[in-house]
């Protein structure tokens, strides 16, 4: 087995801050706590048969370290425990390997070390008490110093990044013919799936029809599809107030302000985004996106993209992680308006609760209000979704131009409670398209279905449903943890040249249509793609980032930076070409057949060499097989009764002693009045002393190329 080898970073100054910081949170929480130390540990995983010798170890510990300092990077621990100390080290679960292993692999390799292949960063703590810690003491700083949603705790360094589990067996198919709904209600609880009670007799009903039970694939496919994030039902559907019909629904009424507005509409309400008459500009272009190349100025009409999205749910329960998820999201939605688009920039907006700030009490807010325990704390939002759509910014090299931030938590006198209890993380952004690409071609039988983008891993299971459940809090935490994604800016900007490279080929686009995937995983967005015509999507085919996934999981993940598209078997070598460039991975993972099913083949144990009864070749799995036209196309619109309450309200009366001048500085701590800068000024910069420092380099590139010696 191949060795796992360890080099340690010794705790330097910024650890040291670092370490204070989180010195102080611990302490809140674990009074005899005296002192915090960290330490780096690069676990690297060394395929080669034999150990590095003395110069590959020589490169390894030169690239582990700084260039400024000496000897700091040991292969042995600099934290040696004592009685009364605990020592932690944390860092991310090993089902998959992560975005900052794929780039220190690349770094590494670069320089000639052809053996690594994976690198993971852990860090490891000591916390130093004044007494010898117990077990509780050390669950509640493993819950303080990780996170669980995407880490894992180590109690002995890794010794092995082999999976140690096999895809887990699918449950039967749900019994709906023999138990009826029921059936349908009991998976409903145990998969998370959010259905309705309109749901649950629609699908049951229609499985009936067919006569066939639904398997659990299906049924776990068509919640997400068609889950009110999906779907959006109450958006779409019949209204009813006071027991009055309205003539329209809410789309419907919101559509109809276009007959009154400004003419100059290219696309509406299409594919997540909408498209403005734009004007002829001047812009540069390669002579071949698949390689370096001249570029050549050219003339040409172009529209203006706008888009814009929530991510309401998923920054509730993790607001780092769901933050730059939702600002990952939008960039896919102006990447995939028509045929390819052109990102150019952003806007960020949160809504959250009272923030109850330590030290900083505000008279409006009332510290017996509760939340529920498997979502953040507003004023956790508050910072982290700030950092993580930041995050995402600067690595994908998008700049955040402008954002608003609302904190409200009220009780009216009637005792309603009025508070983003799930918060709002709002997203949006512009970006620019060519007029020849507004519109998507239908598919077309014998059309390759592609996806491009990142491998898959098993997160973001079940979000559609997840951020549909009515009273949020219902579904156990273990369901709201696996349903939210995790982000990989670096993945998104490789996709984002293939399809650029795609826009700017110059023969002519390859793509047909592109949607980006999101809710539902590729359960939904191949379905969107093919849909009418259908398609048969095998498992095999996918590129998977972690091996011991399941047919449900492969289906219904909603891992991040993968967009599906259609194109012809001619353009198939173009679109390689591109992403071998890029180093994003080009799935050609099924084709249009043109039945009007949408039909998954597990088809993986057949290609393993397991083979069935006699000399045939067994008959592989087909866990989705589902007509499009119902699932997708003739669904009936739902009714939602609704009865006014008018609030309870109460004359206006100041609090006594109250200046003008401490009302003023009340205002002014409201969120909402205050500087936005803090959304903005963290992420606005970066991509522009990045696009700076590419044309100094550009400029000076022989001179560059004879200090690296590459000719």
């Amino acid at each position: 087995m191949a060795p796992v080898l360890h080099f340690y970073v010794r705790p330097s100054g910024h650890e040291g801050a670092a370490s204070g910081h989180v010195l102080r949170r611990l302490q809140e929480k674990l009074p005899t706590l005296q002192n915090v130390e960290t330490e780096l540990c690069y676990n690297v995983h060394w395929a080669a048969e034999t150990l590095p010798w003395a110069e590959e170890m020589k490169k390894l510990l030169w690239l582990f370290g700084c260039p400024l300092l000496q000897d700091d990077v040991a292969r042995e621990s600099w934290l040696v425990p004592g009685s009364n100390d605990l020592l932690l080290e944390v860092g991310p679960r090993l089902n998959f390997s992560t975005p900052a292993s794929t780039n220190i692999v690349s770094v590494c390799q670069a320089a000639g070390l052809r053996a690594v292949d994976r690198v993971e960063t852990t860090r490891r703590y000591r916390l130093s008490f004044a007494k010898q810690p117990t077990a509780e003491m050390e669950a509640i700083s493993l819950a303080a110093l990780h996170d669980r949603m995407t880490e894992q705790h180590y109690p002995d360094p890794i010794q092995s990044f082999s999976p140690q589990s096999i895809p887990a067996p699918l449950k039967d198919s749900i019994n709906i013919l023999a138990e009826g709904r029921p059936a349908l209600e009991k998976a409903n609880q145990e998969l998370g799936l959010a259905l309705d009670s309109w749901d649950l007799d629609f699908y049951t009903k229609r499985f009936q029809e067919l006569q066939r039970n639904p398997s659990t694939v299906e049924v776990f496919d068509l919640a997400q599809s068609n889950s009110e994030h999906s779907r959006h039902w109450f958006f779409k559907g019949q209204l009813h107030v006071d027991g009055k019909k309205l003539a329209r629904s809410l789309f419907e009424s919101i559509m109809s302000t276009q007959s009154s507005s400004n003419p100059n509409n290219v696309l509406k309400f299409c594919d997540n985004s909408s498209a403005i008459q734009g004007k002829e500009v001047r812009f540069l272009r390669p002579e071949d996106s698949t390689r370096p190349s001249c570029f050549r100025q050219q003339r040409g009409l172009r529209h203006v993209v706008f888009t814009a999205e929530t991510h309401n749910f998923p920054t509730g329960v993790a607001p780092f992680s769901g933050a730059t998820t939702g600002t990952g999201g939008r960039i896919r939605d102006v990447q995939c308006t028509g045929r390819g688009a052109h990102v150019v920039a952003g806007t960020a907006g949160y809504c959250f609760g009272n923030l109850h700030i330590p030290g900083y009490n505000l008279p409006w807010e009332d510290p017996s209000f509760q939340y529920p325990g498997n979502f953040a704390r507003p004023l956790e939002v508050a910072i982290e979704a700030s950092n993580g759509a930041s995050d995402y910014g600067n690595k994908f090299g998008e700049p955040v131009l402008a954002g608003f931030a609302r904190s409200l938590g009220l009780q009216l006198p009637d005792g309603q409670r009025r508070e983003w209890i799930k918060p709002i993380m709002f997203s949006g952004g512009i970006g620019s398209m060519e007029a020849k690409h507004v519109g998507k071609e239908p598919p077309e039988p014998g059309m390759e279905v592609v996806k491009v983008g990142g491998p898959v891993y098993r997160i973001g299971v079940g979000g559609g449903a997840a951020s549909s459940v009515q009273v949020q809090g219902d579904n156990t935490s273990d369901l709201d943890f696996g349903a939210v994604q995790r982000g990989d800016p670096e993945m998104e900007q490789k996709m984002n040249r293939v399809i650029r490279a795609c826009v700017e080929a110059p023969g002519g686009n390859p793509i047909c249509s592109l949607h980006d995937q999101g809710a539902g995983g590729n359960g939904n967005v191949l379905k969107e793609l093919s849909e009418p015509a259908g398609a048969v999507i095998y498992t095999s085919r996918f590129q998977l980032g972690d091996p011991t996934l399941n047919a449900l999981e492969i289906w219904g993940a909603e891992y991040q930076e993968s967009n599906a598209l259609l194109l012809r078997p001619s353009d198939r070598d173009f679109l390689s070409r591109a992403s071998a460039r890029e180093r994003c991975p080009a799935c050609f993972v099924g084709t249009i057949t043109g039945d009007k099913r949408i039909v998954l083949v597990d088809d993986r144990e057949c290609l393993m060499g397991k083979s069935g009864q006699g000399d045939a070749p067994p008959t592989p799995p087909t866990p989705v097989d589902l007509d499009l036209d119902w699932v997708l196309g003739k669904m009936p619109q739902k009714e939602f009764f609704l009865q006014r309450k008018p609030p309870v309200l109460q004359p206006l009366a100041l609090p006594p002693d109250l200046s003008v001048g401490q009302a003023l500085e009340r205002v002014l701590r409201l969120p909402a009045v205050a500087s936005k800068r803090y959304l903005t000024n963290k992420v606005l910069l970066v991509p522009y002393l990045a696009a700076l420092a590419f044309c100094i380099v550009s400029c000076h590139s022989s001179w560059l190329s004879s200090c690296i010696g590459v000719s």
